[in-house]
């Protein structure tokens, strides 16, 4: 599917259409989605590009992120999207050749829907594909914005879980798990966009009064860095939090069994004394030999608690 953006006439949705009256001075944006081979060849014929593979996109050296020559420059990013209840990244290739953009992606993205509504809504403002370019990025950054605040959001909700009179079960540890590989990931596609920024401007193509655009931008990328390393934190902190309480809930149960064995012990020992088979033991004789040993056994286990109890150790 093609989707195009002309100085004159605006947004213009689907390939046949693209070719009636077509002038390629008057074309800002080509936004290739999920492209047929026909829609393909025709951009790299129009624009004498090569469209890159899809492990081409997906490297992660800074030459596959961020690409100029004499007359065109080749972005790529990964951009994240919430699908099916789990976050997955999706690789999306810019080509800027000729002050045209061509994106390349073969996934639908909000990102991009956000940005042709901005476009829309600001059509007489837009004159260069720079200006899409940066539209692109800031869509893109607002999102990733709303993906962290989701997630601390999960994170303040899971957090009032882990206290000391709830059960404790695996279920959360997997949950702070998952909020923690969540939280990476948004991480490193905001280290993504950054690295991207920082090759704009040493670019020798992108115009100076959109510097100033991209330094905000760059400040935006470090207040969400800085939000997730804090992220980051409350989940260690929330991890050891609740692998303290196990520890705790451990030690408690063993404490019980502990208690048990050494109250047991002095009336075992008596037991254990009286049931051996000698023949010369005089207590066996004795007319109350037997409650007197019960009667030892009972004091035994009651001296130990009182024990104890007086050290404070239950």
């Amino acid at each position: 599917m093609v989707f195009a953006f002309f100085r004159s006439r605006g947004y213009i949705k689907g390939f046949d259409e693209l070719r009636e009256g077509f002038q390629i001075e008057d074309l800002i944006w080509l936004d290739l989605l999920q492209p047929t081979s026909q829609e393909r060849s025709f951009a790299e014929e129009l624009f004498n590009i090569k469209l890159q593979s899809q492990e081409e996109i997906e490297e992660i050296e800074s030459s596959s992120k961020f690409s100029e020559t004499e007359n065109q420059i080749i972005i790529n990013s990964n951009f994240m999207v919430w699908k099916d209840g789990t976050y997955n990244t999706y690789p999306v290739s810019l080509i800027l050749k000729n002050n045209v953009l061509i994106s390349f992606r073969n996934t639908k993205l909000q990102t991009f829907g956000d940005t042709i509504r901005r476009i829309k809504n600001r059509n007489k403002y837009i004159t260069s594909a720079y200006q899409i370019i940066l539209a692109l990025f800031d869509s893109r950054i607002d999102l990733d914005a709303d993906y962290l605040e989701a997630i601390t959001k999960d994170i303040s909700r899971l957090s009032k879980e882990v206290n000391i009179e709830q059960d404790l079960d695996e279920e959360v540890l997997l949950s702070i798990g998952t909020l923690q590989e969540t939280t990476m990931m948004i991480h490193e596609n905001i280290v993504d966009k950054q690295r991207i920024f920082s090759a704009m401007l040493k670019s020798d193509f992108f115009p100076e009064e959109s510097y100033e655009f991209i330094r905000i931008m760059l400040k935006d990328i470090g207040s969400l860095l800085d939000h997730t390393q804090f992220s980051f934190e409350r989940l260690e902190f929330l991890q050891n939090t609740f692998l303290g309480l196990v520890d705790f809930e451990q030690n408690k149960v063993i404490k019980i069994f502990t208690v048990v064995t050494v109250i047991f012990m002095p009336p075992t020992l008596i037991a254990s004394i009286y049931g051996m088979n000698f023949k010369h033991m005089p207590e066996l004789s004795w007319p109350y030999s037997y409650p007197l040993a019960l009667l030892i056994m009972v004091a035994a286990s009651v001296g130990t608690l009182w024990f104890f109890k007086r050290k404070k150790w239950l």
